[in-house]
């Protein structure tokens, strides 16, 4: 675990080594189920999360968490908060919980996300869960890394108009009303159904229609229990029917896709930027926009022009 760790580490610091041992990783991923968990701050991801770890724990699912938090303003790294909530699983040998910071990165994930479910993948976990950190309506790019999205909701919010603003409708696998003893339930859950209603059949991948899942008070354990065990049960069963449609294969499409993008990004820009520091010219260009005799989007464009000609 220490060793995974440290290599996930120097993925967020954009390590070349790192990179390199991907390489080498890469051929033996592809068999865990990832699971995206979104929602607004405050709507209880974590403590769902925690829940369905022990869920999972219980069948003997070798399991990884990553929880992708607020970058620290001091020293970039993620602020922990998931790794405190989640306590009671930091001794289990059957458990993985890693902290990526966001860095910056929108979408709500850490650019080093993919890669650090790759390591967890080779590591044999059975199950992956990614916590968004919670930014409202960024959490979109968690479809692009995951299986099965689970969008997590809670009444009083309002969270039904910001479901349609954010594009939740179309990434949802499975909606949850968490803290359902609040008053408002019924009136969210209408508004998922009618909103669901509303939406085109062939909108649904392949007759998966999203659920809508209600989940107790974390704080009475029995009904709380049986609500996540339905959520797991749930998830199952999305995996089961993209498997069974062959919807599987186009999502990993679209993952290996995000992948090859945000690769050749590093890359290129990496390549690009030191060329530009060892020569001094980044700092000719900096002072050109500060003297306000050029501007970022003309000098950029003509460096990509200048590029794209010597390579031709």
């Amino acid at each position: 675990m220490r060793t995974a760790s440290r290599l996930i580490r120097c993925l967020e610091d954009g390590e070349e080594d790192a990179r390199s041992a991907m390489k080498y990783l890469f051929p033996f991923t592809g068999r865990a189920h990832v699971v995206g968990i979104t929602g607004s701050p405050g709507a209880g991801k974590s403590t769902l999360l925690d829940g369905l770890v022990e869920s999972r724990r219980k069948i003997g699912n070798n399991i990884g968490v990553l929880a992708v938090d607020p970058t620290s303003p001091f020293t970039g790294g993620a602020i922990l908060g998931d790794r405190i909530r989640m306590q009671r699983h930091a001794e289990d040998p059957g458990v993985f919980v890693r902290s990526l910071a966001t860095r910056g990165a929108l979408g709500g994930l850490s650019k080093a996300v993919g890669d650090a479910v790759h390591i967890m993948d080779v590591m044999g976990k059975d199950m992956i869960f990614v916590e968004t950190v919670g930014t409202g309506q960024q959490e979109i790019d968690i479809i692009n890394h995951s299986h099965t999205v689970v969008v997590v909701l809670i009444p009083g919010m309002g969270d039904g108009i910001q479901a349609i603003k954010a594009g939740i409708m179309e990434i949802a696998d499975i909606f949850v009303i968490n803290k359902a003893d609040r008053p408002g339930t019924s009136k969210l859950h209408r508004e998922l159904k009618a909103l669901l209603d509303l939406a085109a059949p062939t909108s649904f991948h392949n007759g998966w229609r999203p659920p809508i899942i209600q989940v107790e008070d974390a704080f009475k354990p029995e009904p709380f229990g049986k609500s996540i065990q339905e959520l797991s049960d749930t998830i199952d069963k999305h995996y089961q029917s993209l498997q069974e449609h062959e919807c599987l294969r186009s999502r990993l499409h679209r993952k290996a896709e995000t992948e090859l993008k945000e690769a050749m990004q590093v890359c290129i820009m990496d390549t690009i930027f030191e060329g530009l520091i060892s020569s001094g010219e980044e700092e000719m260009m900096i002072n050109e926009i500060l003297n306000k005799k050029s501007d970022p989007y003309s000098l950029a464009k003509g460096m990509a022009e200048r590029l794209l000609k010597k390579h031709h």
